[in-house]
């Protein structure tokens, strides 16, 4: 369905209530800006572009005054039941009725937003109305504030001599995230810096303060905040202004009047002298866990200019291995590599500028911290090179101009760009066009030293200053344990048997509640009539050159030029699958051709817009077995300096350069961000060992980048059993395996895929193309898979990470599409209810890659182990349920889109061309869609029953214990490993 446009209003005009403040034109992004304001004093936002990629966002600035969590629980407890639809969930009810290319609500420090974005004209109106219903006019149920929020249950709900405990999603969520380092960074970091405003408080809620939230402060906190005198509103893409107005006047404002609301922020009082703040996190790795970040107040984040100006120091001091603040850090091997929120920060309403290490023992603090200062002297002083200022300039140029989906809708980055300083009072156009303030600042460096000054005032003067040391503490999750178990028992002390007997009401009232039917007709739906049935067929050219495959895609890329060349390699020795992951982390970041990492570091950074190695696992639609290794190189530039581009790939393609130094550098690097990735994408892991022991491409994947390469990047870096013995050995026979990969890529089949503009995409690309001369084969490998036995990891982590996967079969399948839709059934019909709302995890889902033919369930921060394999293992059962055709079409629409991703110039040209030459064409595809709207009830029977059975069933999972006690009787016993 295509947008009705209509014209623009101009400054003074009025569309409804609404008067029209200011237009301006965005060139960058070919697009205009409208700011109106509501009579009542709501504001908006419109960015006209033609994309037909429709977003809208509704945000209100949320400033909390402790720590219970009650903007993030709020956040919840809207999107369970609205006015007009009054269903318990109608969030996750519109997940499978929509064809949204984005959904969901976050909360921030001092703002909590609800975005979307869909290219259907009439689902981005269904979502609109459930989106304003939900925040404006929320039921904020008590028994959704108990679900969501905070509750005693026992332990056996309904006998109240069972052990009492909390429950709540929100509250394992936190219970997870706590357990994260970076986590706990993040929220020590605005208490320490700005410990007298809204920052210091933990906005998500702290696991110790969240019970201390009352039913009656949630319900006030929206009546003072979820105003439109204090909303945001933002719209975007090819659409009618008018009509989106329309709708907002009509759902909300006709029912509010103006109102004045207080939500602003304060300055926080500068420090007369610096401070140190120690934090602990629990974590077992005293040797290497632990960060140190130095921060600073800086002036306000709405200034135009000095973000600008902070933006590209930032850049130039940290942009890079090369750059002059980062290679002394990282060269001292203090630590493994930079500290999370290291780099200009402007969440806050007054920023800050953050640096440190991590990867280190914290009794190396005090000798960060003098690093950072002598360092940041050091440049002060002698001066920063104009080079590195020059080259900054170009990053920024790169993307201003670039306009991608990539990650997330291009049209949410634009709202969050503007967000910054208009919700901080300062003018939104300067988050999407700082033409003025680059040309002020142009003009300032060429009459002199313009970022020698800030760092001298603003850091090196500056006593607002605070020296952060995240430490582990093996100790601190069982002192945690207990401190909750103290907790309840505080709290409940003085519970008299009818204390006791209402919590068994409640809990009972709340498990009829999850258990009952609801109508969810009322919410808006697409039908199977709106599911597209083609897919992109992008125009490009092929040609031969050598051994390579050349397409050339001409697109709108706003003056941009993207190269990526994917070697298919030729057999490896088996000794070379697990360092290839590290063969390809590494090759980017080290030297090439003659140049030292340094000089390459900075070569790219003036040259490119970055460049970038994986490795990848593939195969064909019609089996899962026979599969193709391969190594993408990437990268992308400005027109003007795409043949730079391909010289920059030529050389680190033919002739990287890797020193043993260097290489132990990027090792631990990338050891403390996998350590650190553990406790907070804990179920990517534990699904990649459970496939693992099914999928001969998921055993690759395992060992590619799941706990298996983990280990084998540990042993490596840290040797047998934690011991360093022999490190240069161990890294010598590394280089040596390097050596042999260098020789096999060049020996690979390359594919080469350019996308440039029509008047660009001719560029010379024969200096990368004849560097393959080799004739050997593709290869096929055949891993071997790890063994079916329940696979558990153990860590840090105070919640789990459960999950059990399945082979099925290959893409051309005809089960397939019934088995892609059944995994959407079960995430949105069942597991939703089962793991979240009655088991407190804060996630559950089911998925299928059609590619590979595996299908996973798992739970993320789950407090269960025992129930959420039993809630899998009656996963069939749930099939013989009263089921009909609304089940069946939500499922088929939420499966549709999984088949539709959203694309934008850079991507989809290079998907068309590596799936055309992989098997996955047009026609494949199409077909494939074609058989998953003819999926039926019985067809999700079946497959489950031929594909899904127990004996085929693969577990694993991470978690902070041995889990074989709690599933005893569950027939499940593991094999235990500590990661």
């Amino acid at each position: 369905m295509t947008a009705i446009k209509s014209p623009l209003p101009g400054v003074g005009e009025t569309l409804g209530r609404y008067t029209v403040e200011r237009v301006e034109t965005l060139p960058e992004m070919s697009g205009q800006l409208v700011l109106l304001r509501h009579e009542n004093g709501a504001r908006h936002a419109h960015v006209a572009r033609e994309d037909d990629n429709l977003v809208f966002g509704v945000t209100f600035p949320t400033v909390p005054k402790d720590s219970t969590g009650v903007a993030h629980i709020l956040e919840h407890n809207v999107l369970m039941g609205s006015q007009k639809y009054p269903v318990p969930d109608p969030f996750f009810s519109m997940i499978p009725r929509s064809l949204n290319t984005f959904m969901n609500a976050m909360t921030a420090g001092d703002w909590t937003t609800y975005p979307f974005s869909t290219r259907n004209v009439q689902d981005y109106f269904n979502l609109l109305s459930v989106y304003l219903d939900a925040t404006f006019f929320p039921l904020l149920r008590y028994e959704s504030f108990r679900q969501d929020g905070h509750r005693f249950e026992f332990e056996t709900p309904d006998d109240p001599t069972s052990t009492l405990k909390l429950q709540g999603v929100v509250y394992n969520e936190m219970k997870g995230a706590m357990a994260s380092p970076g986590s706990v960074m993040w929220r020590s970091f605005g208490k320490a810096l700005y410990p007298d405003l809204t920052y210091a408080n933990n906005s998500g809620g702290s696991p110790e303060n969240i019970p201390e939230l009352t039913y009656e402060d949630l319900r006030a906190f929206h009546a003072a905040h979820y105003h439109p005198s204090n909303a945001y509103f933002y719209s975007y893409g090819n659409q009618d202004l008018g009509r989106v107005l329309d709708a907002i006047e009509q759902h909300v404002m006709t029912r509010f009047q103006k109102q004045e609301l207080d939500v602003s922020i304060p300055d926080q009082p500068s420090f007369s002298e610096p401070r140190r703040v120690d934090v602990s996190y629990p974590g077992s790795d005293t040797e290497r866990g632990g960060q140190v970040l130095l921060g600073w107040k800086l002036g306000y984040a709405s200034d135009p200019d000095a973000s600008l100006r902070w933006g590209v120091l930032s850049d130039v001091l940290l942009g890079n291995a090369a750059a002059p603040l980062t290679r002394p850090l990282i060269e001292s091997g203090l630590g493994a590599q930079l500290a999370d929120l290291t780099g200009y920060r402007d969440d806050f309403r007054e920023a800050a500028f953050a640096v440190g290490l991590k990867g280190l023992s914290t009794d190396k603090a005090d000798a960060v911290q003098e690093l950072v200062l002598s360092t940041l002297r050091q440049i002060a002083e002698e001066g920063i090179d104009p080079a590195l200022i020059e080259a900054s300039l170009h990053q920024f140029e790169i993307s201003q101009k670039e306009v991608s989906n990539a990650g997330y809708p291009y049209g949410l980055g634009v709202m969050f760009r503007l967000l910054g300083p208009w919700l901080s009072g300062g003018d939104p156009v300067t988050g999407l066009r700082l033409d003025a303030e680059l040309g002020r600042l142009r003009d300032d460096l060429k009459r002199g030293r313009v970022f020698e000054p800030m760092i001298e005032k603003w850091l090196l003067q500056n006593p607002h200053r605070v020296t952060l040391v995240v430490r582990p503490d093996p100790a601190l999750a069982e002192r945690t344990e207990q401190a909750e178990r103290e907790l309840v028992e505080r709290l409940s002390k003085d519970f008299t048997d009818e204390d006791r007997a209402r919590i068994v009401r409640e809990s009972l009232n709340l498990k009829n509640l999850q258990g009952q039917e609801s109508d969810p007709n009322v919410l808006p739906t697409l039908t199977l009539a709106d599911v597209p049935a083609q897919v992109p067929r992008p125009a490009y050219e092929t040609e031969r050159s050598g051994r390579a495959l050349v397409g050339r895609v001409p697109q709108p890329t706003g003056g941009l030029t993207y190269l990526d060349v994917k070697v298919r390699l030729p057999e490896l020795p088996r000794d070379l699958l697990p360092v290839l992951p590290l063969y390809t982390f590494a090759v980017t970041r080290s030297g090439a051709a003659g140049q030292d990492y340094v000089s390459l570091a900075r070569r790219i950074e003036a040259v490119t817009g970055g460049i970038g190695a994986s490795a990848g696992v593939g195969n064909g639609p019609d089996t899962v077995d026979d599969l193709r290794l391969s190594v993408s190189f990437s990268g992308k530039a400005l027109a003007r300096n795409a043949g730079e581009l391909v010289a920059v790939l030529r050389d680190v393609i033919a002739a990287p350069e890797f020193d043993r130094e260097r290489l132990r550098q990027l090792l631990e690097q990338r050891l403390a961000g996998m350590k650190a990735s553990v406790v907070s994408a804990g179920n990517a892991y534990a699904e990649r060992l459970a496939s693992a022991q099914v999928s001969p491409g998921a055993a690759l994947g395992e060992q590619f980048s799941g706990l298996t390469a983990l280990a084998t990047l540990k042993a490596i870096v840290e040797g047998a059993e934690g011991q360093a013995d022999d490190l240069e050995g161990r890294l010598d026979a590394l280089l040596a395996q390097f050596g042999r990969l260098t020789t096999l890529i060049t020996q690979g089949e390359p594919l080469v895929c350019l996308t440039a503009l029509p008047e660009d995409v001719g560029l010379d690309l024969t200096p990368v193309t004849t560097l393959f001369q080799g004739d050997a084969p593709v290869g096929h490998p055949r891993p071997q898979l790890a063994a079916q036995v329940p696979q558990a990891r153990t860590t840090d982590s105070p919640v789990a990470f459960n999950a059990v996967a399945f082979s099925t079969v290959p893409y051309t399948h005809a089960d397939s599409p019934a088995l892609l839709v059944l995994s959407r059934l079960l995430r949105s019909e069942y597991l939703l209810a089962e793991i979240r709302e009655k088991g407190g995890a804060y996630g559950g889902g089911a998925s299928f890659d059609a590619r590979s033919g595996v299908f996973a369930m798992s739970s993320y921060r789950d407090p269960n182990i025992a129930r959420t394999y039993g809630v899998f293992r009656d996963a069939r059962q749930f099939l013989d349920t009263d089921l009909g055709e609304r089940e069946l079409t939500e499922a088929i629409l939420g499966a549709s889109k999984t088949l539709d991703p959203l694309t934008s110039p850079d991507t989809v040209g290079r998907l068309r061309f590596y799936g055309d030459q992989s098997g996955f064409t047009p026609e494949v595809q199409e077909a494939y869609k074609a058989r998953l709207l003819r999926v039926t009830l019985d067809d999700l029977r079946r497959v489950m029953d031929t594909h899904l059975t127990p004996e085929r069933a693969a577990y694993a999972l991470v978690a902070g214990k041995d889990p074989s006690e709690d599933t005893a009787e569950l027939g499940l016993k593991w094999d235990v490993q500590g990661i």
